[in-house]
C-alpha cells in the first residue's frame, strides 16, 4: 500500500540541491539542471523551475521541452518502508496516462538503489524523492 503521497517532476530535470521552500515536487522543491537537449544541459532560471522542471507537464509551455512523443512527467511514491529498505514506485507519464512503470529499491545503509535506475536522470530524481521523504520523517537527508 502506497503511504506516501506522489509527487513528480519534469522528466529531463536533474535536480541537484534543495531550493528554498518545501513541499513542491520530489517532496521539495529543487534547483538543478534542464538536460531537455543532451548535448547542451542547462539551469533554468528561477521561473522555469518553478512552472515547469519541479512539476512537469511543462508541454507547450517550456521553450526547451522537446517535441515528439515523449514523456511529460515523472511521478513517484513510496510504497514501502521496512527501516531497512525503501520501495519507491514511480510512473513515467504522458498526457497523465503511464508512459512505463516500476520500482526501485533503496537500501538505507548503503544510500543507493540495489538496482540502479535504467537512466542517470530517474536515478537522480528518485534519490531527491527519497532524500525529501526522510527528511520530512526526521532522518537524516543524505540518499
Amino acid at each position: 500500500m502506497c503511504y506516501y503521497t506522489s509527487e513528480m517532476c519534469c522528466p529531463y530535470f536533474s535536480p541537484v540541491r534543495r531550493a528554498l521552500g518545501s513541499g513542491g515536487p520530489l517532496g521539495d522543491n529543487w534547483a538543478g539542471v534542464c538536460h531537455a537537449n543532451a548535448d547542451a544541459p542547462e539551469d533554468p532560471d528561477p521561473e522555469a523551475l518553478r512552472r515547469f522542471c519541479n512539476p512537469g507537464y511543462a508541454r507547450g509551455g517550456c521553450a526547451r521541452f522537446p517535441e515528439g512523443d515523449g514523456p511529460d512527467a515523472v511521478r513517484f511514491a513510496i510504497w514501502r518502508d521496512d527501516g531497512a529498505s525503501i520501495s519507491v514506485r514511480f510512473a513515467i507519464e504522458r498526457d497523465h496516462h503511464p508512459f512505463t512503470h516500476g520500482t526501485l529499491e533503496y537500501a538505507r545503509d548503503a544510500a543507493q538503489f540495489h538496482t540502479p535506475p535504467e537512466s542517470a536522470l530517474l536515478d537522480r530524481q528518485a534519490l531527491a524523492y527519497i532524500q525529501g521523504y526522510r527528511r520530512r520523517k526526521g532522518e537524516s537527508a543524505a540518499a
